[in-house]
């Protein structure tokens, strides 16, 4: 006679192919009547250092991005400060080269004024081959001068400047409106911003 076989609590059995019974365990009664099973404590735990952790990397990463804006800030301030002192290196430059170019120029004004007044002192009559020649040579000087960029002051006519003019006499006769410049003595010129030398005047007074 076979023994009868009982069954565990928590277990019921199901026959296989062979017609034998296994045994299959029971599931819980929570489970089994659709209740989610509860956290423990070791998920909770679990979870609050995960937000710890989380906000920790919030905080280094919010500090990360501070100093780098810094960088960047200091990096745009050098950059612009180098700049800076690059533009006013070549302006400092430019202003020396015309500085030297100027002092070169003005030692060639004397020379020009000679020239005018050999041309002047010709009377009409003799102006032949010899004075053309001379006539050339002037205007290839007067033409080097403007390619340096040297400028004649405008004087006659205008009225007296004295960042231009300097007058060393005045002409009570000449009908002019006063401070109007009616004679010039000597040619005045200027490079740029920078006078090379004032034109010689006499105004009416």
């Amino acid at each position: 006679m076979t023994p009868k076989k009982t069954h565990r609590e928590g277990q019921t059995s199901r026959k296989d192919e062979n017609g034998a019974e296994n045994e299959i365990p029971r599931r819980d009664q929570g489970t089994m009547a659709g209740q989610a099973p509860q956290p423990d404590a070791d998920s909770a735990g679990v979870a609050a250092v995960a937000d710890a952790q989380a906000e920790a990397l919030a905080v280094r990463l919010e500090e990360a991005q501070n100093r780098a804006d810094e960088y960047l800030d200091g990096l745009q301030r050098e950059r612009a400060a180098f700049q800076n002192y690059k533009k006013r290196m070549e302006r400092e430059r430019a202003e020396q080269s015309q500085s030297v170019s100027g002092d070169l120029l003005l030692r060639l004004l004397p020379t020009l004024d000679d020239f005018y007044r050999a041309m002047d002192a010709v009377p009409e009559g003799g102006r032949d081959q010899w004075f053309e020649g001379v006539a050339l040579i002037l205007r290839k000087l007067e033409r080097f001068l403007a390619d340096e960029g040297v400028v004649e002051i405008e004087a006659l006519g205008q009225p007296f400047d004295p960042a231009f003019h300097e007058a060393i006499g005045m002409d009570a006769g000449s009908g002019a409106e006063s401070g109007t410049i009616t004679q010039v003595l000597q040619r005045g010129y200027r490079l740029g911003d920078r006078v090379l030398r004032p034109a010689l005047v006499r105004v009416a007074p």
